[in-house]
């Protein structure tokens, strides 16, 4: 698809893919102001070819001994070259589990020389990082559409930030920007949350649309304790991340061991089979999330062209620059409110001021640019025309790869047999045996059919109906379940379709759904050719 997106110029440029139009924008028309306003100092490097192309990413936090590393492993069924499993703290690096040809370890160092790999900026972050960071190669299903980024497991207690030797919650930040999910990991059966671990979830803000939380090793506990986990863990997270939506949280034991406490099985396959979904849409979703990342990447630079353009204004000729400039950075909360009146932006766009402050302490304001309009209008004219018409793009790029789907590992043994989800109970109870499954119940419906007094074998509507309602189900499913049971559509149960009428009852009393049409083991047996007929029929 070829779309055509104007540039301000009189030749309108051509864009074949929505990644390469981002990476044309980004070069064309934001870079320039990020650039200008020394962005990249101050939020985050500039963005790089790789960070366009690349497959989605998933990052994994959290405290050591969740399982993070276990729960790639399951997601792949394989071992990972580099990977260490214990309990006590034994990920002490980042690793980038990417699809490779054969196994193997690239360390930090020849990683960030790599173009074809986005990480090459993370080398702003020195040597102690690099020494902790590698990517691990290896063929596999799975990462053939997407990478996983394991992290350093979380310590609690202050010592641990110190000998860490960088800093962590950037790095983190650094890779939240970049990924399509960040799943949060944690432990059902040991909740504690430390300093360390809210202030990297603190640092993952303005991504909450990326978080998914996982409350991982939940078959170690009993019900009660388990509701009372996730309740505090709720409550936990509502403090930390302070957003109008709750995260959502999937609840399961993420490997595939024996479940230590059977009872919430049919809990954690659904709640898995939801994570799972979600994994798998990330691919057909990845455009739009580079979409969505970017605008909020111009978002932040028009402000930081504001902050940077005034704090030049202030600054005085000749003398007093330093007392001036001590002054400016103790009032920069007033500069945040007059920008913000003066130019209509929203609060939440403005960075950390704290961080801020700290920032501009090593800057030399009287190298600080003065505004100009020309750059801040091709970024304006970027948000305001040329992203609607990628829009469209995106949606047509989606369209036409509905097929994109992250396979093979634990994706593919999720619905395959008796094992799917769901086989055999609700309406699939009795799928695979030779006898009707009604029939079982059958004596029992007998009774209350003859009881309607049926006319030639058969009850009426209406007869039926005092019946159904006694289930206090609502019209609108008892008028599905009518419409199933009438099997031969003559407006009349017979004691087939009668019993057939009330086993569907009891299914979705169970809880359970009801069929779109009636699976072939449901059909009555006198009635089963009946079907086949009325099919080839149509």
């Amino acid at each position: 698809h070829i779309s055509w997106v104007k540039n301000g110029k009189k030749d309108p440029e051509l864009f074949q893919n929505v990644s390469e139009g981002l990476r044309k924008l980004y070069r064309t028309k934001l870079f320039p102001l990020e650039d200008t306003y020394r962005f990249h100092d101050f939020h985050s490097p500039a963005l790089e070819d790789a960070d366009f192309d690349n497959k989605p990413m998933v990052l994994l936090v959290g405290q050591y001994s969740t399982g993070k590393t276990t729960f790639i492993r399951h997601l792949m069924e394989q071992d990972f070259p580099g990977m260490r499993i214990g309990p006590e703290p034994t990920t002490d690096s980042f690793i980038a589990v990417m699809h490779g040809e054969q196994d193997g370890v690239i360390p930090g160092n020849a990683l960030v020389v790599d173009p074809k790999k986005p990480f090459r900026k993370l080398n702003a972050f020195g040597n102690a990082f690099l020494n902790r960071f590698m990517c691990a190669q290896m063929p596999n299903a799975v990462l053939e559409s997407i990478s996983i980024i394991d992290t350093p497991g979380i310590l609690s207690g202050e010592k641990q930030r110190i000998s860490r030797g960088y800093d962590f919650a950037a790095v983190l930040e650094w890779f939240a920007e970049r990924v399509d999910r960040i799943i949060l990991l944690f432990d059902a059966h040991k909740l504690d949350i430390s300093d360390e671990f809210s202030e990297v979830i603190r640092a993952l803000k303005n991504h909450e649309d990326k978080m998914r939380v996982v409350l991982n090793k939940a078959d170690q506990i009993s019900t009660q304790q388990l509701m009372r986990v996730y309740g505090a863990l709720m409550w936990s997270l509502g403090k930390i991340i302070n957003t109008p939506e709750v995260v959502r949280v999937y609840i399961g034991s993420f490997w595939a061991q024996p479940l230590l406490v059977p009872d919430n099985r049919k809990l954690f396959e659904a709640e898995e089979q939801d994570l799972f979904l979600d994994i798998q849409s990330l691919p057909r979703n990845a455009a739009l999330r580079k979409l969505n990342d970017l605008i909020k990447r111009a978002r932040l630079a028009k402000v930081q062209a504001y902050i940077i353009s005034s704090l030049k204004k202030e600054m005085p000729a000749m003398f007093g620059k330093d007392g001036k400039k001590k002054e400016l950075i103790a009032n920069l909360s007033e500069i945040y409110h007059r920008i913000e009146k003066e130019h209509q932006i929203s609060p939440g766009d403005f960075p950390n001021l704290a961080k801020m402050q700290e920032l501009l302490n090593g800057q030399d304001f009287t190298k600080f640019p003065v505004l100009r309009p020309k750059l801040l209008e091709a970024v304006e004219d970027m948000l305001a025309n040329d992203i609607a018409k990628l829009m469209i793009l995106v949606r047509q790029e989606e369209a036409d790869m509905p097929s994109q789907k992250v396979k093979g590992g634990a994706f593919e043994g999720t619905m395959n047999g008796p094992f799917g989800h769901g086989y055999g109970e609700g309406a699939s109870e009795g799928i695979d045996e030779m006898e009707w499954v009604v029939g079982r119940d059958k004596p029992t419906y007998d009774e209350i059919f003859y009881t309607l007094s049926p006319i030639n074998g058969k009850v009426s509507g209406a007869a039926a109906k005092k019946e159904m309602v006694k289930s206090k189900l609502p019209n609108t499913v008892l008028g599905k379940i009518w419409k199933l049971a009438d099997v031969d559509k003559d407006g009349f149960l017979d004691d087939e379709e009668f019993a057939l009428a009330n086993h569907l009852i009891k299914v979705k009393l169970e809880g359970h759904e009801l069929p779109g049409k009636l699976p072939e083991h449901l059909v009555p047996p006198s009635k089963r050719g009946l079907v086949d007929d009325e099919e080839e029929v149509a």
